[in-house]
């Protein structure tokens, strides 16, 4: 495996794996010790869920034979010792290809067909239907036929420009644009929608997701790659070709669905080998492609530093043949370490601060327990101190005592039901504007807007409208949220002050990342609802497959708002069933330990030797649990930070050992 962007993901991959060890320490003695409750017990489980599968996706973008799948396959299949991706001159990859790895599925490559764009289901929707999909299993043991399995990636058909039209290949106004017919008049299109490559390899075992995308044509007929899986990247790799620079349709794409980001967007300058003369200096080749590396970055409008010229087959060949110098000469160790420094930290920073934000929420939980339980261990053995040297009537009196605080204690459950029906109806109001029912109005009165200009020219103005509509929903139920928490902070300090309970609340959901969530949509929308859309916009399956994939897009960050709000609610009400269960049962136990008391006077001091050893206990527990979250936050600020900084900015020769028999494909 190399020691550049491998390296440093394998780095990252092992210190989320000792995040979740720490975490399950944690996990574990919350449980064994009944410090936790089913609020605390699902966040634990989803941080858990998130640190072990957190994915880590790469987009590769280039128009036909740039050398895309090569680049693929050099920085991260090189150890197979051939070619992954199919890879040859002219077109290749014809449909969208996902690389990842899923454990509960079998090596298989999924494959959707092309007509099923034509009923306007978006792919997020096919996902989740497997007869929609046609599967091939890989042979990952066996070279050829992995090989074969592979280049169905690569199979079309010939269909008519009815057809064609219909699936989104060919325009009657952008002539320019079509692909070439053939000696019948046919359109040649991709066989497959989309391409699912549940592949074994190290890279995606740690949580790598590699998308391959072919194109502007396959860009441009499909709304869910602009509008979903490309926005949606952790990094973005454009390729050119070196020898041809920034083509009409290369900046095209760049133009129209990669000019965001800065900081996420890397240029490749490939082929630079292509460029090389036998009757010009190794000098003047050099200063042939600085000249081209700077043309492409005053066309695309990145720094020249953001542009990086190299050679995907010399490289993958140098790997797989262990030539370290060719590799070097090859440049691309100079993108890897540009994709390490900056992807890596970036990733790691943002599950660092997950990790410290819910380390204070559990310790804060805890601390309310143990400081209650406390609280009452320690009323009990002032009770039973004052006992000393007193007589039966005494203790029977105690005895009543204990009574009669239980029954004025359980006169708080009519409050706390008041409390409840108040919660519970401003919750239902908070909710409303989060619901799907909602969320589908508002899209379908967009919609509307929409169909009543004229070819959909409206269309970027309704759709912004449509987002200020959301935005202002968001807004609102934060607004009901923090109405929600001002009522519960005033009935909790209410029920502190008269019936003893410890209540705290937690600090509020905070909807305003949804909204910037929202604002990222509506970014990536935006620059795709101009004029050159109008008249695509107007077909109705490709408008009704833009609404699908829409609402499926907004859905989910509405149902993840919708899902905090629940949960902060669910772990306020879960404070006072837990709290008043210590109640009840710290009662239950006042009576049980002066009944024994009255039978026997000698158990007294055995019973405040016992509610002593308890404080004890507790205290214990508090500083032992403590410690592991003190453990745990000191992984997520250190880890292997150093170690990521050294395998990302240093380049190492190729390992000396082989590669697992399964992933040794071919010889080389």
């Amino acid at each position: 495996m190399s020691h550049s962007f491998a390296s440093s993901l394998d780095a990252l991959s092992g210190w989320r794996r000792s995040l979740v060890t720490r975490l399950d320490e944690v996990s574990r003695f919350l449980s064994d010790h009944e410090l936790s409750d089913p609020s605390l017990q699902s966040q634990l489980t989803g941080l858990r869920e998130r640190l072990g599968q957190e994915k880590l996706v790469v987009a590769f973008v280039a128009e036909f034979s740039r050398g895309k799948s090569e680049l693929i396959n050099a920085i991260f299949f090189a150890d197979a010792g051939r070619r992954v991706l199919p890879a040859t001159p002219g077109r290749t990859t014809m449909c969208p290809v996902e690389l990842a790895w899923d454990a509960e599925e079998v090596p298989a490559l999924s494959l959707l067909p092309i007509e099923t764009r034509l009923n306007g289901q978006s792919l997020a929707e096919l996902r989740t239907q497997p007869r929609a999909w046609n599967v091939v299993k890989l042979d990952v043991g066996n070279p050829e036929r992995l090989a074969e399995s592979l280049r169905e990636v690569m199979r079309t058909s010939f269909v008519s420009k009815d057809d064609a039209r219909a699936l989104g290949f060919w325009s009657d106004e952008e002539l320019d644009d079509n692909p070439p017919l053939d000696d019948m008049g046919r359109v040649e299109v991709p066989a497959w929608r989309h391409a699912l490559i549940n592949y074994p390899h190290p890279l995606l075992k740690q949580g790598l997701v590699v998308l391959d995308t072919p194109g502007l044509n396959a860009i441009g007929a499909e709304p869910e790659l602009t509008l979903s899986l490309l926005p949606s990247a952790h990094a973005t790799v454009f390729i050119l070709g070196a020898d041809i620079g920034v083509s009409k349709s290369d900046l095209a794409i760049w133009r129209d669905h990669l000019s965001g980001d800065s900081q996420s967007r890397f240029v490749v300058l490939n082929k630079i080998d292509a460029m090389v003369d036998p009757l010009a200096t190794a000098e003047q080749v050099r200063e042939l492609i600085e000249r081209q590396r700077s043309e492409t970055a005053r066309t695309l409008a990145v720094p020249p530093e953001r542009v990086y010229p190299l050679s995907a087959r010399q490289a993958l060949a140098a790997r797989v043949e262990g030539d370290a110098a060719a590799l070097a000469q090859s440049r691309l160790p100079a993108l890897e370490a540009a994709l390490g420094e900056q992807l890596m930290p970036q990733r790691r920073a943002l599950l660092e601060r997950v990790v410290l934000e819910s380390a204070q929420q559990i310790e804060s939980h805890v601390a309310r327990r143990l400081n209650d339980s406390r609280r009452q261990l320690a009323e009990q053995t002032l009770e039973l101190r004052g006992l000393r040297g007193k007589s039966g009537a005494k203790l029977q009196l105690m005895l009543q005592r204990v009574d009669a605080e239980t029954s004025e204690f359980e006169s708080c459950t009519t409050k706390l039901q008041a409390m409840r029906a108040v919660h519970s109806r401003m919750m239902k109001d908070a909710m409303v504007g989060l619901s799907s029912d909602r969320l589908r109005e508002e899209v379908a009165q967009m919609q509307e807007t929409m169909n009543a200009s004229l070819l959909n020219l409206g269309a970027k103005k309704a759709f912004v409208a449509l987002c200020q509509r959301l935005r202002g929903l968001l807004s609102a139920a934060q607004k009901n949220s923090v109405e929600i928490r001002q009522m519960l902070e005033a009935s909790f300090a209410k029920l502190n002050a008269e019936f003893g309970f410890g209540l705290v609340l937690n600090p509020g959901p905070d909807l305003d990342r949804f909204a910037g969530e929202l604002d990222l949509i509506e970014k990536s929308y935006v620059q795709y609802l101009g004029l050159t859309q109008a008249l695509r916009l107007s077909q109705p399956k490709f408008m009704e497959q833009f609404r699908r994939m829409l609402m499926s897009k907004l859905r989910v960050v509405f149902e993840n708002a919708s899902a905090e709000m629940e949960m902060w609610n669910k772990s306020a009400s879960a404070q006072v069933d837990a709290q008043l269960r210590e109640r009840r049962r710290g009662f239950r136990r006042r009576r049980e330990s002066l009944e024994r008391i009255q039978a026997a006077a000698s158990e007294l001091e055995t019973r405040l030797g016992e509610l002593d050893s308890q404080d004890q206990r507790l205290q214990g527990f508090e500083g032992r649990c403590g410690e592991l979250l003190d453990a745990l936050r000191q992984q997520a600020r250190t880890g292997t930070r150093g170690e990521m900084a050294t395998m990302i900015t240093i380049d190492l020769p190729l390992d000396d050992e082989p590669a697992p028999p399964q992933l040794r494909l071919v010889k080389a």
